[in-house]
């Protein structure tokens, strides 16, 4: 069978698909953990819109390098954030990001080896998440840098573990393990390192006798109220987001 063409558009994902329809993809620079860029901020907003219209992908593994999935942020990449025209690129891209995650209309799972210390409400947006004994979830990028946690982090981590936890997870960040976030309800299994992709393809395999009618249901109907959150407080969340990295960059300016 024939790879769609998006396979080999974006060289930071790796895409594998089998016969049956189990779509793996994997975050990476160069076989490593993903260092996030503008680039991939702006190429992220068509890969998960090619994924989400493939009608041959049953269930998407979502996951990252070998040992990690987003650990940092390279800031100096997408320009001058005070300048309301980069900003408003930002905001649209942070959007359409996570409304492009949650229009994938079949199951997902998030496999996570090592750090999801940037951009985890990427992974929040599965439907099970599966992580490696030695896992951990962080957000390094927002309070800690200086900026307001408006690009949808809070919005996801307040739906699965509540509003007051996630606020004080975001004000005072530092890493949550995979056995901590499994007590609190957020991982599905905990699993030996290295072994979270097999054990979501595993996963995924007991759920392919269902039609396909009943698998895109399923996830449409899972993900409906996240979907309302998304639409309703992340453009918001992104436009306070702006106006904090803008006051970030005047602060330093003024401090030389």
């Amino acid at each position: 069978m024939t790879n769609p063409s998006y396979f080999s558009k974006y060289p930071t994902i790796r895409f594998e698909r089998d016969a049956d329809g189990i779509l793996v993809m994997a975050l990476h620079r160069d076989g490593g953990a993903l260092d996030f860029t503008q680039v991939e901020h702006e190429s992220f907003v068509d890969a998960f819109y090619d994924v989400s219209r493939d009608r041959a992908n049953r269930v998407v593994i979502l996951t990252g390098s070998a040992k990690d999935f987003i650990t940092s942020v390279d800031f100096a990449t997408f320009g001058d954030v005070s300048d309301p025209d980069v900003w408003s690129q930002i905001h649209d891209e942070g959007t359409q990001i996570l409304e492009n995650i949650a229009n994938i209309r079949v199951p997902m799972i998030f496999a996570l080896e090592g750090r999801a210390h940037v951009h985890s409400e990427y992974g929040l947006l599965a439907n099970v998440i599966i992580a490696g004994e030695s896992a951990s979830f962080n957000d390094l990028p927002h309070f800690a840098g200086g900026i307001v946690p408006g690009d949808g982090v809070y919005t996801l981590w307040s739906y699965h573990l509540g509003p007051t936890r996630a606020q004080a997870m975001l004000l005072n960040p530092k890493p949550l393990s995979a056995r901590e976030a499994h007590a609190l309800g957020l991982v599905a299994e905990v699993v030996p390192d290295g072994e979270a992709v097999a054990r979501a393809k595993a996963l995924a395999r007991t759920w392919l006798d269902k039609t396909d009618v009943t698998l895109r249901n399923t996830r449409i109907h899972y993900i409906q109220p996240i979907k309302e959150r998304i639409v309703r407080e992340v453009g918001y969340g992104l436009s306070l987001e702006g106006a904090s990295a803008a006051a970030l960059v005047k602060s330093k300016r003024a401090a030389g």
